[in-house]
């Protein structure tokens, strides 16, 4: 009898889960190790199911029925709130979790080990072995890191491969379909809306609500405001709270200043249209995110590979997060059908590292006008890429990705 191949995937979220579930599908055996104790529902925000991913969900014989709110309309308002510009653009929006739970719920629960954070890994032969945070270990034929942002896999194998500051940071939160003011639901609660005060770019739109719910008046708003912040003065007052320390990366949304938070509101009522001054009135707590790029040289080392968030990360703009993770997973479980790990390791590598890097440059163009400070390459394409035309039709929008 053939000796069935085992797995380990490092990062339960969803490149991890799309990891998987993709190679179980392919007759591995495989764990994933999680390294945050609880689960991981509730976290994320709004995003677009791209008509790429659904396939591959539904390629897995997952339900893709109900996975978010179809929205066929994008508007365009001025700071006087009216609608200068409108577009369609079918897709459908949902909010992280939902997708989440999707995987989560199609992968055995038995091997999804919560609390398991990876201190480093090994190779020897015709193994690798990880080490973890609480003394275990285990071992198996190949191990995939998907654990994102700040991947331990990533930093043991290229270390200086680090999110690098794109110069301007995201406001974000979600609101409840209820809460929003009824002239602005009927108005524009089912399109995905932008305005663009100079040099950003605030939209929201609707998605699934708690637990993927998607009846309604009880699904959600997703609010994103991008501002310009300079990396040397005022983005580390941002991550610095109440407490004086300044957090690296991100800060969590209980923690950021008041200050912060009130300064943002007051450029909201100076900068924004009415409705969306209305929405911005009605968000509590809301949630801090600087923009990263992150691209990695190399994806496969051996008997392990960085998948996902791990190995690249892209400016939100193309929104091609999820997808990309997705379609990393296919060809990953592909690249493994043969019995050499390494050789296929390296074949996954040759197919996804020319377009992991599309999917930054793509971002960094769409991305360019919001920057703090910009090269003279980066005003040129802000002339192509900021222009209202331009941001409605290829915000969120993979065609020059699966042209």
């Amino acid at each position: 009898m053939t000796r069935q191949r085992r797995a380990l995937v490092i990062g339960g979220s969803m490149s991890g889960l799309l990891a998987a579930i993709m190679l179980r599908r392919r007759g591995f055996t495989v764990d994933v190790y999680e390294r945050v104790e609880s689960e991981l529902d509730g976290r994320g925000a709004g995003i677009v199911a791209q008509a790429e991913l659904i396939a591959r969900l539904a390629a897995l014989g997952l339900d893709t029925r109900d996975l978010g709110v179809p929205a066929r309309t994008r508007k365009l308002l001025d700071i006087e709130g009216r609608t200068v510009l409108t577009t369609q653009c079918p897709q459908v929006l949902t909010a992280w979790e939902r997708v989440y739970r999707v995987l989560r719920d199609a992968f055995p629960a038995a091997h999804y080990h919560r609390g398991r954070g990876l201190a480093r890994f090994e190779q020897a032969g015709a193994s690798v072995i990880a080490r973890f945070a609480d003394g275990s270990s285990a071992e198996a034929d190949v191990l995939i890191g998907a654990d994102g942002l700040r991947s331990t896999v990533r930093g043991q194998c290229l270390p200086d491969a680090v999110p690098l500051y794109a110069g301007y940071c995201a406001w974000r939160a979600l609101l409840p379909e209820s809460a929003i003011p009824p002239a602005i639901h009927r108005e524009l609660f089912e399109a995905m809306t932008f305005t663009l005060p100079p040099g950003e770019q605030c939209l929201f739109y609707p998605v699934a609500g708690p637990n993927g719910d998607l009846r309604e008046g009880h699904r959600r708003c997703n609010v994103v405001w991008y501002r310009p912040a300079d990396e040397t003065r005022e983005l580390p007052w941002l991550l610095t709270d109440d407490a004086g320390v300044t957090h690296s990366i991100s800060i969590p949304p209980p923690l950021i200043r008041r200050e912060a938070v009130a300064a943002m509101r007051a450029a909201a009522e100076r900068l924004l249209p009415p409705q969306f001054r209305a929405i911005v009135r009605l968000i509590d707590e809301p949630i801090l995110q600087p923009i990263y790029d992150l691209a990695s040289p190399q994806l496969a080392f051996g008997r392990a590979a960085i998948v996902g968030d791990a190995a690249f990360v892209a400016r939100p703009h193309v929104a091609a997060g999820v997808s990309k993770a997705a379609d990393d997973a296919a060809a990953l479980a592909a690249a493994l059908d043969g019995d050499d790990v390494a050789a296929g390791l390296r074949r996954f590598e040759a197919e996804r590292l020319p377009e992991g890097n599309k999917i930054i440059e793509r971002a960094r163009h769409l991305g360019a006008y919001l920057q703090a400070t910009q090269s003279a390459e980066e005003r040129a394409r802000s002339a192509r890429h900021s222009i209202p035309e331009a941001v409605l039709a290829e915000t969120a929008v993979l065609d020059f990705l699966y042209a």
